[in-house]
């Protein structure tokens, strides 16, 4: 629930500052010196043009539409919910985080121009913090589960392989709590929702949480960055 005075997403939580996980290479490196493993099963950039689609939830999703908005072969972004029913679909419900349903955003991709796997490794790495159960910087609840809700067998086998290998690699200090579940509907988030970082920039909540992961998106991948 968004309060007034920082619209955050978490009811009764006063701004703070989203901190991603620690990421250890095999140097001790920081994140911001560390590069972020890509997936060793992937698809293949294919040869025409397309429309893929992939949803995944990570905290409030403002933050990770604008990450993905920003991404190169990106079609479209779209906040909304998944995991419930279309009944409780709606803001309001859905932040009591009683509906099943989590803050999500449905990505649509020409997989000519970027994997699935590329938009698994910024999802990780940028968007948000895949080691935090049930909240993300300063919003709680299961509503801010991180997820990946996948369309299909491919998209399965892909995630989970990546978990793994983000796992094994021990890229972050501690375990990885993303689950890879079934997509069985999405739907859109109220008009207001949509685009809210671009519409928003100097909120305090978007400045704090959400604009330093556009940052880090232009910083660690700059061949998939785009204004």
């Amino acid at each position: 629930m968004k309060r007034a005075l920082y619209f955050l997403c978490a009811a009764g939580i006063f701004a703070a500052a989203f901190v991603l996980p620690s990421v250890r290479s095999s140097a001790g490196s920081s994140a911001s010196n560390t590069v972020f493993p890509r997936p060793a099963l992937d698809d293949s950039i294919a040869q025409a043009k397309g429309q893929q689609v992939a949803v995944v939830s990570g905290g409030c999703f403002w933050g990770v539409q604008a990450v993905f908005a920003h991404v190169r072969g990106v079609i479209s972004t779209t906040s909304g919910y998944a995991g419930g029913t279309e009944d409780t679909a709606h803001y309001e419900m859905v932040g009591t985080g009683q509906t099943s349903h989590a803050e999500s955003v449905k990505v649509v991709f020409d997989p000519s121009q970027i994997t699935y796997g590329q938009l698994l490794m910024v999802f990780f790495s940028v968007a948000h913090n895949p080691t935090e159960l049930n909240k993300q910087g300063p919003d709680w609840g299961s509503q801010y589960r991180s997820s990946i809700f996948y369309s299909n067998e491919g998209q399965k086998k892909i995630a989970e392989a990546y978990i793994a290998q983000l796992g094994a690699a021990k890229v972050f200090s501690q375990k990885i709590v993303t689950v890879v579940v079934p997509l069985k509907e999405f739907y859109p988030a109220e008009e207001y929702h949509q685009d809210y970082v671009k519409r928003h920039p100097n909120n305090p909540y978007i400045m704090i949480n959400d604009l330093p992961k556009l940052s880090s998106l232009k910083k660690q991948f700059p061949d998939l960055y785009r204004e």
